[in-house]
């Protein structure tokens, strides 16, 4: 009659399963730090759940293209707006150098982060190579090599101006009817997320 009364001492209460909590917390944990890992490898392998929305206007490069794969060899140590001509640099070739140098301009106090140049493959006509000496002083041009421009760019024969970072990376791709406002609003951002060039 007396243990019926008195409650059961902690002793004899039947004893939590200490070891299967442990096991449950720590599955918890790794899902927690290797479930998003996971997740966000599938969304960009699979491409689900990926946003529409983009902040950017030009094409962006991601896939570790170089300078040196559009044919043009140069080791400019800043960010760069590159027009390349793969022809002649005709009226779209020469609207894409005009943009360069007035988006390098309005940058303002950010203008030394980056340089503007022109890549052709043929040579420039004698009348606007003395227009580009003349009015266009800080203009860096080289050459470039048409064929390897054509086997990284699916052989485009029209004037392109290229975003370039400090390491020659390609990182955002225009065609020759870019608006110069967009254009400059992504080189902003670029050049307010970077902490290089």
């Amino acid at each position: 009659m007396g243990s019926a009364m008195n409650p059961p001492s902690m002793s004899e209460a039947k004893p939590v399963p200490s070891r299967r909590r442990g096991r449950i917390q720590l599955l918890l944990i790794v899902l927690g730090v290797v479930g998003p890992m996971l997740l966000a490898t599938g969304m960009y392998k699979l491409q689900f759940w990926v946003p529409e929305g983009r902040s950017y206007h030009g094409e962006l490069i991601g896939n570790g293209q170089t300078r040196a794969d559009l044919g043009v060899q140069a080791d400019e140590q800043r960010w760069q707006i590159l027009v390349t001509a793969p022809k002649d640099c005709a009226v779209d070739c020469q609207q894409l150098v005009y943009l360069a140098r007035q988006i390098q301009i309005s940058l303002g106090r950010e203008a030394g982060r980056a340089s503007h140049a022109l890549a052709a493959a043929q040579p420039l006509s004698a009348d606007y190579a003395a227009k580009l000496d003349r009015e266009y002083p800080q203009l860096q041009r080289y050459p470039l090599d048409a064929g390897v421009f054509a086997r990284t760019t699916g052989d485009k024969a029209v004037p392109q101006l290229w975003i370039v970072d400090p390491h020659g990376n390609l990182v955002l791709r225009y065609e020759p009817n870019v608006k110069g406002k967009d254009l400059l609003n992504d080189l902003r951002h670029l050049l307010k997320l970077s902490n290089i060039g």
